[in-house]
């Protein structure tokens, strides 16, 4: 096949690139070309334009089978490239959000209900308005930018909502963090029951089942989350202590102390929603529908030691840097906190 990918610097697009060309297709990118690919990738061919500006002039006179659209946040975005792209492309997959949903307080299916857009020109938002809302317009204007797709893709597109993208090359440092505190060792706090439900997916898993949904002409809305058999929090830590052989305990913490404490899930506790609450369906997306068109998943052990490698031969000053988790001299207070609390109810 002749693949477009938009974006294909970030954290899937290599993987895309590489298990893509493994396979026999040939790949193009579009993007702004700030982002440098990996040595290995750098033969492939790239356009150049800025979707911000509205230039995809280097799209035009050019035929695709398939366009892969990863890095897509904003409904202006998504609709120029679909409309420029209509008439080129046979088959659309758009990478949306596990967060676009109405509801998360229960598990939820693809036909649930989407977050509304309730701001005044879904066209005129920009990367730095959803920063300034706390990302909260982040999952209505995904919700927009799908429909822009369906509109001009009817029958040929696939939407997939990825949970929490995980492994090699992951920036964010929110399930690498986990990975730097279990092997360091020592007293780890544990937030809630250790029965609180997570979900998370391999980059690699998420980006080969790309391929194969092109491959495939798969149509249809995909959530699409892991494992395969649902994971508790203390297997998930339980994991990758036994994939460090790493001397850490695990000293479980409730959510409402921790909110006593002014530790938040998800931003301070990265990967980790309690299991009841307004977000507790965060990390209970239903996948069977993504099963049965084909994804599959590496084994979590895997995940976590190649994780680790990359991140171990990143530069000195990024690794100094970790982008994610509680400051240890953060975790150490409410450790301590946690003690004072118990020895006065004992």
């Amino acid at each position: 096949m002749r693949i477009l990918i938009l974006g294909g610097a970030g954290l899937t697009g290599p993987h895309q690139i590489r298990y893509a060309l493994a396979r026999g297709h040939s790949v193009t990118l579009f993007n702004r070309g700030r982002t440098l690919l990996p040595a290995d990738l750098a033969g492939v061919e790239v356009l150049h334009g800025d979707r911000a500006a509205g230039e995809l002039r280097a799209l035009q006179g050019r035929r695709w089978d398939v366009c892969i659209d990863n890095p897509t946040t904003l409904p202006a975005w998504a609709r120029d490239a679909a409309q420029q792209l209509a008439g080129s492309v046979d088959r659309f997959i758009f990478i949306s959000t596990i967060s676009v949903y109405a509801d998360m307080r229960l598990p939820v299916t693809e036909d649930a209900p989407l977050l509304p857009y309730l701001g005044l020109d879904r066209y005129a938002e920009t990367i730095d308005s959803v920063r300034a809302s706390g990302f909260r317009l982040y999952g209505p204007l995904k919700a927009c930018s799908e429909h822009e797709i369906l509109r001009q893709f009817p029958g040929r597109a696939a939407i997939v909502r990825p949970g929490l993208i995980v492994g090699p090359g992951d920036a964010s440092d929110r399930f690498t963090s986990w990975l730097l505190r279990v092997r360091r060792g020592g007293e780890v706090l544990a937030p809630g029951t250790g029965r609180d439900p997570v979900q998370v997916i391999d980059a690699r898993d998420l980006a080969e089942w790309t391929i194969r949904l092109a491959e495939q002409g798969t149509t249809g809305v995909f959530n699409a989350a892991g494992p395969a058999q649902p994971l508790a929090f203390a297997a998930l830590l339980e994991t990758i202590r036994g994939a460090l052989d790493a001397a850490a305990t695990f000293t479980w913490i409730p959510a409402s102390f921790l909110a006593a404490q002014q530790v938040a899930p998800w931003s301070d506790l990265p990967a980790w929603m309690p299991g009841d609450g307004d977000a507790a369906g965060m990390m209970r997306a239903d996948i069977g529908r993504a099963l049965a068109a084909g994804l599959g998943f590496r084994p979590l052990v895997q995940t976590v030691r190649d994780t680790l490698a990359w991140f171990d031969a990143l530069p000195a000053p990024r690794r100094a840097a970790v982008r994610a988790g509680l400051a240890p001299e953060r975790e150490q207070a409410v450790l301590a906190a946690w003690r004072a609390a118990r020895q006065g109810v004992a």
